[in-house]
Formats: structure tokens, C-alpha cells, sequence
């Protein structure tokens, strides 16, 4: 039966979902927005490098509630909403969150338009470590 986390310090969830999922030892992480979840009415950071900034530290911060970190991810969902302008930048700053020889399988698209109205989404799922698995 998969387990359904809503954590009340984590991002405030701007839709009906949960932050995560998790079933058989596999992480399913909602697509996280660049707010602040400490100030969460605040504007979203300017421009795509804090977006993504914030977007990745959101990941993290769920992940962590969960007792895992980024580099149990095993893929990424991207949206940018300005993808030929924004697309370079993005990935200088999404890289850096992962080590060279552990980077997820990603796909990254571009979309016409995200929520709160934000430049970048990004969801991913997790893979728990077999020794941690429940």
C-alpha cells in the first residue's frame, strides 16, 4: 500500500496532491515550484538560476523529510517555460546539484505556461536503497 506525505514545513502545495509518494521503495516526488516554503505568499525569486535554485532545494527538503537526499534520484522531470532562452542556464545551475557520475536520467521540455508563474518545475522519483527499503 503506498504511503501518501504531506509535510507541513515542506512547500506549500499550490493544487490537490501530496509532496510525495512512496511504494515499494520507490519516491515519486510532486513537481516543486520556486516559492520559499518559509514565505510562501513572497515573490518567486528573479530570474531562471534562483528559480532553479529554489526549485532543487525544495526537492531536497522533501526528500530529506523522507530520509533520503538527491542522489537517490533516479530521474527528472523538467518544464521551462522559456526553453530556448533559459535552457543553458538551467542546467549550469541543476548539474551542480548532482555529482558527475551520479546524474539521474532526465527529460526536460518546454511548456507555455507553470504555475504561480514560475520559469521552471521539476519533478522526480527516488529509488530508497534496498537496505532502507520498509
Amino acid at each position: 500500500m503506498p504511503d501518501f506525505h504531506l509535510f507541513a514545513d515542506g512547500p506549500r502545495p499550490v493544487a490537490p496532491f501530496s509532496h510525495a509518494v512512496e511504494a515499494d521503495g520507490w519516491v515519486i516526488l510532486t513537481g516543486q515550484m520556486p516559492t520559499d516554503p518559509a514565505a510562501p505568499d513572497a515573490p518567486l525569486p528573479e530570474g531562471i538560476e534562483a528559480q532553479t535554485r529554489r526549485v532543487m532545494d525544495n526537492l531536497a527538503l522533501i526528500l530529506g523529510q523522507l530520509g533520503l537526499d538527491l542522489s537517490d534520484v533516479v530521474q527528472c522531470r523538467c518544464f521551462l517555460t522559456e526553453f530556448e532562452r533559459d535552457y543553458a542556464a538551467f542546467n549550469e545551475t541543476y548539474q551542480s546539484y548532482f555529482p558527475k557520475d551520479r546524474r539521474p536520467a532526465r527529460t526536460t521540455v518546454g511548456v507555455t505556461a507553470l504555475a504561480v508563474g514560475a520559469l521552471v518545475e521539476v519533478d522526480c522519483i527516488a529509488r530508497r536503497p534496498e537496505d532502507a527499503q520498509k
